[in-house]
Order: C-alpha cells, then sequence, then structure tokens
C-alpha cells in the first residue's frame, strides 16, 4: 500500500482492494491504511482465482484510466505519472504496462525469471500481450471487453490482452513503466510456473483458434511437421539466445538454463493436449 499511496509522485484517486482472506487475510493492515487514505475501497471475499478477484474490483473502478497489479509487486514512485502520461501518448492503447523484474536481489535465478516470465524490450512497441501485475487500461475498453474468463487457471491476461485487441484497441509496452516484483524463489518453481504457463496455453488456444501460436494446431502438411519440430528445437533455443543477450549474458550456462524453461512450457502444451486428447 505505501507503494502506491505514499511512494507515488502522482497520488490515485480511488485504490480498489480486493482482500481474499485465508491465511494471508490482510484486513488488519487494508483498515490501517483506510485511515491514511480515505479513497481506498476494501472488498472482502473468498479467493476463488485471480480472474474472479479482478472482475470483483473492476465493476468498483469509477475513473477514466484503471491501473493493475498484484499483492506480490511493488511499483516505482513514477508509476501513476508515468501511465497517465503513456495513455495520452497513445490514445489507441487500450491496455499499457512496462517492465516487471525481481524485488529481492539479482541472483542468477532471479534474472533468468526476469527475462523468461515477462516481457522486456527496449524500446516502446505495440505488443500481443502484457502481464497483468503491471498492466493499466482506459476504462471505456474495460467496458467494451467485459470481465476476466474465471474459467482459466492461468493465462486469463494473455487471454483479456488478445480480446482488447480482438476489439481494435492497440496494446503497448513502455519500458519505464516498472514494478518490482517477488518472484519465485527456487529454480523447481520457476520450472514448475513454466510448465503450468504451458498447460494454459494451450487451453487458450483451444479457445482462440485464430490466435498466435508457436505450434500447428492440426499437422496437415509437411510445412506443420517442420513447425511442429521447431516449437520443441530451433524456437525455444533462438528465443534462448535472445534473451540472454538481454540480460548481456551469452554464457552458455544462461542459454542452456532459458532452453530448459522453454522446455518446460512445451511439456506442459504436450500434457494438457493428452489431457484433453
Amino acid at each position: 500500500m505505501k507503494a502506491l499511496i505514499v511512494d507515488q509522485s502522482i497520488k490515485p484517486n480511488q485504490i480498489v482492494v480486493v482482500n481474499g482472506g485465508g491465511e494471508n487475510n490482510c484486513l488488519d493492515i487494508l483498515i490501517k491504511w483506510k485511515k491514511v487514505f480515505r479513497e481506498l475501497l476494501i472488498i472482502d471475499t473468498i479467493n476463488k482465482n485471480l480472474s474472479h478477484s479482478r472482475n470483483i474490483g473492476l465493476i468498483k473502478c469509477i475513473h477514466d484510466l484503471i491501473l493493475l497489479t498484484d499483492d506480490d509487486a511493488r511499483p516505482y514512485p513514477n508509476w501513476i505519472e508515468n501511465i497517465i502520461f503513456y495513455h495520452q501518448k497513445y490514445p489507441k492503447a487500450g491496455n499499457i504496462g512496462g517492465e516487471v523484474f525481481d524485488k529481492q536481489g539479482v541472483s542468477f535465478l532471479s534474472k533468468i525469471a526476469d527475462v523468461v516470465t515477462f516481457p522486456r524490450h527496449k524500446k516502446e512497441k505495440k505488443v500481443k500481450t502484457i502481464p497483468g501485475v503491471n498492466s493499466s487500461f482506459k476504462r471505456a475498453v474495460i467496458l467494451e471487453v467485459g470481465e476476466y474468463d474465471t474459467l482459466l487457471f492461468r493465462g486469463e491476461d494473455v487471454d483479456y490482452n488478445w480480446r482488447v485487441l480482438k476489439k481494435g484497441w492497440d496494446v503497448v509496452y513502455v519500458p519505464s513503466i516498472i514494478v518490482k516484483h517477488i518472484h519465485r524463489t527456487s529454480w523447481l518453481q520457476l520450472f514448475y510456473q513454466h510448465y503450468m504457463y504451458g498447460r494454459a496455453y494451450f487451453i487458450l488456444r483451444k479457445k482462440w483458434k485464430k490466435m498466435y501460436s508457436i505450434y500447428p494446431n492440426k499437422i496437415k502438411s509437411y510445412r506443420d511437421i517442420i513447425k511442429y519440430i521447431a516449437s520443441w528445437t530451433y524456437t525455444p533455443f533462438i528465443d534462448a539466445v535472445l534473451k540472454s543477450k538481454l540480460l548481456e549474458n551469452k554464457n552458455p550456462l544462461t542459454v542452456l538454463v532459458i532452453y530448459l524453461v522453454n522446455l518446460c512450457n512445451r511439456i506442459g502444451i504436450f500434457v494438457q493436449k493428452n489431457f484433453y486428447e
């Protein structure tokens, strides 16, 4: 809350917090912050999934720009200020977000997690998706696109961004819009995270037949066979090389580790495909 209120160069008009209760119940802390920031709206609910919580909160947001982040993120002090500026700069952008990096430190694990888990680009550019932990929507877009899909256990932000694009809006990445994030703290957790991302990605491809894809939906020709083989070999390797360059680290170990993370994603796709069939 401090990062969203006290530290910001521009104070928010409203903060909506959906408190899921359970063992991480934050109600006592939120009540204290309510005394500091009267515009804080606290919604108590039983946590089902992220999509469900976002839907509950979004209907309470009344201003023209709606900024989303999560409880494991800490926005930079100029987060709100930057988002307002870039929504004015890009009037056709339905969603604008930026970089997410590890709050915990600069270990090898955290650096790898930075580039494999969240998008990173050196310049402002139109993209296909932006993670929900660092995203901002024009309220008109939320009203047009509707609710998050509560049936998705992961990938709900990818799904929502695809729907934004289908409505004719742009999705824009701005590297100076930054939040710190609490990443996974072990290699096993990171590999499992991307395995589950792969399973979620397959479900999205089942839902959206025309969504961009790293693999063919069906094997109909030799080109599909080549694309399928490449999705397990060439594509994840080239991605690993490019991401190692973003880290300015061309060490073969870095490329290998990123490649292994990418393979976890492909295994997740394969497992989910067989689950459906």
